[in-house]
């Protein structure tokens, strides 16, 4: 018999490329980018703290966004299995129960190193964790309801990352209130950022029973909400840079509103069609917004 001809059997664990791929590198970018607005709104040293950093970044981006990506799999395996079978978990390439595994390693790495670097890093990190979890896991499973789902997401991604940059670089300390209520801000304008992730999946949601926004108030509806929803913290973020006597940055941000308000009004003519050109360019412009005002905070407390 010509063994070489036979299948190879099923490796009982993960290999490496799989592992790397059910993290999704490619999301980890948002909740490092805001935990870098974290770390330039404190108005710590960077350069000299440089260790931090690093350490701050592999918990908001591998570890932490890591973590709920492999959570999400785990959880959609039995949909991801009839309409995305080459996934690593419905493929076999992450076996048996490795997926499940893998989210629990991740969690516990993530929370140890958080809890290495202070108690509002580690209070931070495991309120996102929970989030995580109660997005993807019964019985919670917050993303089948738009509301909620979306409102998670935005809170562990934006909110919470940026806490933890600022936290880390004061030592594990409070931050100052106005980079909380920049985190707040920009966390709640991201619930609208995750409704236009929404929109490709409308036919699917409704057969699979989850109540995403565009299912619920119909893709009018939802598109004025997911604008409306970017557009107002912003507005405040604003009024707030003012009142903080940072002219020059409210009007850098306002630029930065008005560019998002010229493609919302492109955007809400045809919002199913154009939902991914709106998230990729609006998107884009909305974090840059939040580097601007983390800039603004720096220069109040440095």
């Amino acid at each position: 018999m010509n063994r070489s001809a036979l299948p190879a059997a099923p490796s009982a664990y993960p290999s490496m490329p799989a592992i790397l791929e059910v993290s999704h590198p490619i999301t980890w970018f948002p909740p490092m980018w805001a935990f870098a607005c974290g770390v330039v709104s404190s108005g710590a040293p960077v350069l000299q703290q440089w260790w931090l950093l690093l350490a701050g970044v592999l918990l908001a981006g591998p570890l932490m966004c890591g973590t709920s990506q492999v959570v999400n799999d785990w959880y959609d395996r039995h949909v991801d299995a009839i309409n995305e079978p080459n996934r690593p978990i419905p493929s076999g390439r992450i076996p048996g129960r490795w997926g499940l595994y893998l989210a629990l390693i991740w969690t516990t790495l993530s929370l140890l190193l958080a809890w290495v670097l202070g108690p509002w890093v580690f209070g931070a990190s495991l309120i996102g964790m929970a989030l995580a979890w109660a997005y993807s896991a019964p019985p919670f499973r917050l993303k089948g309801n738009g509301w909620w789902g979306n409102l998670a997401v935005g809170f562990s991604y934006e909110g919470l990352a940026w806490v933890t940059g600022a936290a880390v670089m004061l030592g594990g300390a409070m931050p100052d209130w106005r980079i909380l209520a920049l985190a707040v801000l920009y966390s709640i304008g991201a619930h609208g950022i995750m409704t236009l992730n929404d929109f490709k999946a409308i036919e699917g949601d409704k057969q699979m029973n989850v109540r995403s926004l565009p299912v619920q108030l119909g893709v009018d509806g939802a598109a004025r909400l997911a604008s409306i929803v970017m557009a107002v913290p912003q507005a405040v973020v604003i009024a707030l840079l003012l009142a903080w006597d940072k002219p020059a940055h409210a009007i850098a941000v306002g630029v930065v509103l008005m560019i998002q308000l010229l493609l919302m009004i492109r955007f809400l003519q045809s919002p199913r069609e154009r939902a991914t050109w709106f998230s990729g360019l609006g998107v884009s412009v909305y974090v840059t917004g939040m580097m601007i005002s983390a800039f603004a905070v720096r220069g109040l407390l440095a």
